[in-house]
């Protein structure tokens, strides 16, 4: 009945605390709810910026996970690019830090009970009358109140005599194991409660209290750092590709940058202690505190200047879901130090327009659908979807070509600046191509807006004639990048003249359709179809024209 009871006792304390840390973070995001929106989305156009944004924001409202919710929800919304929220995410570790702070300093050296319980009254005054206006700051008021009077409740509930503490100590007096299982149990906990800030609080009233030794803390303090992380993962579920991105970027700096302290455990703890002064018993919770502080900055000093390489790898790992279009597109050229990386940066542009090739090829796919079903469903479904693909892809014309043109800037072969130089008309026909599709899907959208009719067997026609397109672009996805020989090229004029031969005897029946005195709106749109449709067919042919003069 004893450990029931104490049980229930730590449940309600660890309460208290949590639902504290919750009001009080509620309340201030309510009382500076626009400000704090305004901040992240306007405060991050350098990585500097960003990292000063998450600081600011974490601190105010005491919590990482909700600055790191909101910044993948931005960058799902497209308010922020994914490179500007790594900045914030670093940030956004470092600010979460005062909690500790705040505990160290405030929590052991007088009667909490005693401030908090008047303090709850001052908050709930503010809360309940509504002349004064100020029910959010009321609010923040009395989950600081509660954050320290659980804390307090915690610190009386754990103490315990000598004897009970070396029992405590004996579970983590097996070597490694012991900072194994302190750093799953932090992970798992932190993770379990939402709240690295809790966890903590709880650690560092542990080892006020003598239940936990100095290293066995700090080996649970980084491991919350990573149970940190569910709220971005969790945020990021049925997000856009940039948004999941976003979260996987927190991930992995918290889990890199755990990786590294464990490497430099023993010295960075001998650091920290030289940091704060006295011994480490008559100061634990300072050193605590200072350890959360250092490793949250020395882990954003090491990795800031590799925002982009993070960016990137994020890229790598997380792939668009089949037919997911990110929001933005970004290709940042660095000049290279040394000559013998010259050959990677015509890979990774070859890449990029692979990836623009099947951009193409899934819009074109797309709209030929709309042939035969030209609805108002068809339309609606992907209207949006193709937007956004036209839009990409005019981002990554001018990216890309700007990443080749200062390519070819540098001391590289006469005969790789000419390929470059088809590399460049290879991208402006490929972005042409997702120009016509949607000119395609447009011209289906205003003959149903319209209420033009079309003949069945009119509409079918176009499906051979689409279907030879499709072809022809299959051919170019095959082959991107490679230099066509003499006998593909032919298979490319073939391709391109069956496509004219298609286009003219289509045109030829439209216009007969006019003679004889059949809608003239109708047969027109349907001629520009027809002719939109030839266009792709050309500039297809345009394409293995340059593939044949590469060197």
């Amino acid at each position: 009945m004893i450990l029931i009871s104490i049980l229930f006792k730590l449940v309600g304390s660890l309460s208290f605390l949590l639902f504290g840390m919750k009001l009080m973070s509620d309340g201030i995001q309510k009382s500076t709810g626009k400000s704090l929106h305004k901040a992240l989305s306007f405060m991050t156009k350098n990585r500097f910026m960003g990292l000063l944004t998450g600081i600011f924001v974490t601190m105010i409202i005491q919590s990482s996970g909700a600055t790191t919710v909101m910044v993948v929800s931005f960058v799902n919304a497209g308010l922020i690019t994914l490179a500007q929220s790594v900045g914030v995410i670093f940030g956004a570790n470092i600010g979460t830090t005062v909690t500790a702070w705040i505990v160290a300093l405030f929590g052991f050296n007088f009667n909490i009970a005693a401030v908090a319980i008047p303090l709850f009254g001052l908050g709930y005054l503010l809360r309940s009358v509504k002349k004064l206006k100020k029910e959010t700051l009321g609010e923040a008021i009395m989950g600081f109140s509660l954050l320290f009077f659980g804390l307090d409740l915690l610190k009386n509930l754990l103490d315990v005599n000598p004897e009970q503490i070396s029992v405590f100590q004996s579970i983590f007096n097996h070597g490694l194991w012991s900072y194994i299982l302190a750093i799953f149990l932090s992970i798992f906990f932190t993770a379990l409660l939402h709240s690295s800030s809790a966890v903590s609080a709880i650690v560092i009233t542990l080892s006020y209290q003598q239940l936990l030794s100095w290293e066995i803390a700090a080996a649970m303090i980084l491991g919350s750092n990573i149970g940190s992380t569910i709220d971005a993962i969790m945020a990021s579920f049925g997000t856009k590709v940039n948004a999941r991105r976003a979260a996987l970027i927190h991930v992995m700096f918290n889990v890199f940058g755990f990786i590294l302290v464990m490497v430099f455990f023993k010295p960075f703890l001998e650091f920290t202690d030289w940091i704060v002064p006295g011994p480490i018993e008559n100061s634990i919770t300072i050193h605590i505190a200072m350890l959360h502080t250092l490793f949250n900055v020395f882990s954003t000093i090491i990795f800031i200047p590799f925002t982009q390489h993070l960016a990137a790898l994020s890229e790598i790992i997380i792939k668009p879901k089949k037919g997911e279009v990110p929001d933005t597109y970004s290709l940042t050229f660095i000049k290279p130090s040394m000559k013998d990386n010259y050959e990677a940066y015509i890979i990774q542009a070859e890449k990029e327009i692979a990836d623009m090739t099947d951009i193409v090829m899934d819009m074109f796919t797309t709209v030929q659908k709309g042939f035969v079903n030209r609805t108002e469903e068809f339309i609606e479904e992907h209207y949006e979807k193709l937007s956004k693909q036209e839009d990409y892809a005019d981002q990554m014309q001018e990216q890309i070509s700007n990443f080749l043109v200062q390519y070819s800037h540098l001391p590289i072969a006469d005969r790789t600046k000419h390929n470059v130089s088809i590399m460049l008309r290879i991208i402006d026909d490929l972005e042409s191509i997702t120009d016509e599709c949607f000119s395609i899907l447009l011209l289906l959208k205003r003959s149903i807006e319209k209420d033009m009719t079309f003949n069945d067997e009119d509409m079918e026609r176009l499906e051979p004639y689409g279907e030879l397109v499709q072809q022809f672009l299959l051919f170019i996805k095959k082959n991107i990048n490679k230099h066509l020989q003499q006998d593909q090229l032919r298979l490319a004029e073939i391709l391109e003249d069956q496509v004219d031969a298609f286009r003219k005897n289509l045109k030829k029946v439209a216009r007969k359709r006019l003679e004889k005195g059949a809608d003239v709106r109708s047969e027109l749109l349907y001629i520009d179809l027809v002719r939109y449709i030839e266009k792709i067919g050309d500039y297809a042919f345009s394409i293995s024209e340059a593939l044949a003069e590469t060197k």
